[in-house]
């Protein structure tokens, strides 16, 4: 940034900074309306899920058109040519290799529930790559999904060489507050003494989850891959069976030089 670009920036009243700001995250809030199962927007949707008035949520919405974030619609708004440009880049960033795919798809179909590669980034965990169940009851995460690391099986596996400086974030962020600490120290000891983690209804009532850590270059864990589903197609005996096999893709995930960008042993 230049020094006149500098003061100009200085020279802006904090009132004014602070719109630009909240313009910034109205304009984010709305593109955070499309979806999968929304890939349209109108108008009267926008107003109604952000609280805006028309004349702002329109006056947001033609800038979004006019940069290509979004782009007119029969029925309404979609996704422009600039979000799809960034989503390609995105996608050759991001993606996890074909080999590792085939062994979690391989995993699934074996298995018969849905396999989840996860990293750690920050106090939260992030889904890498998934591989759905072929059962129409099935677990499902969405790539780029992020969960909090204060509970279930992939965290426990993440956590395993967290600082106790992270172990203490992730615990203000739980529902119990930073005494979770000692319950989070304790469940990633456990995980490394194991070589697996287990999770049951820890935030989807009557989910179970399976994870066995995926590790770097340095040996340090760098993700986690993780078997999920209803908890009545978990019973004990299948929770063993799940971990050892798990642990087997991971071995060869691992051994393939696994390395992500948003994990920590990239």
């Amino acid at each position: 940034m230049s020094e006149e670009q500098g003061r100009a920036d200085g020279d802006r009243e904090p009132d004014q900074q602070a719109t630009g700001v909240r313009s910034v995250r109205r304009a984010f809030d709305i593109l955070a309306l499309l979806r999968e199962d929304r890939p349209v927007i109108t108008l009267r949707e926008v107003t109604e899920a952000t609280g805006l008035a028309k004349t702002t949520a329109l006056r947001l919405v033609q800038t979004l058109e006019e940069t290509g974030l979004l782009s007119p619609h029969t029925s309404g708004y979609t996704a422009g040519p600039a979000l799809w440009r960034w989503a390609y880049l995105a996608r050759g960033q991001w993606e996890v290799p074909q080999e590792t795919r085939k062994v979690m798809r391989d995993l699934a179909d074996r298995l018969g529930e849905t396999v989840n590669l996860f990293v750690a980034r920050g106090v939260h965990r992030i889904c890498v790559a998934h591989e759905e169940s072929p059962h129409p009851l099935r677990h499902v995460v969405d790539v780029g999904d992020e969960q909090p690391l204060w509970a279930g099986a992939s965290s426990k596996i993440l956590l395993r060489d967290a600082s106790e400086e992270l172990l203490r974030r992730v615990a203000s962020t739980s529902p119990q507050g930073v005494g979770h600490v000692e319950q989070l120290r304790a469940w990633a000891a456990e995980a490394a003494e194991r070589g697996y983690a287990v999770s049951s209804s820890e935030f989807d009532e009557g989910l179970t989850a399976v994870a066995v850590p995926v590790t770097g270059r340095t040996g340090r864990v760098a993700a986690s891959l993780s078997l999920s589903g209803p908890s009545h197609r978990f019973p004990y005996e299948a929770v063993e069976r799940f971990a050892t096999e798990l642990g087997q893709g991971a071995r060869i995930v691992s051994g393939q030089g696994f390395s992500h960008p948003l994990s920590s042993d990239a």
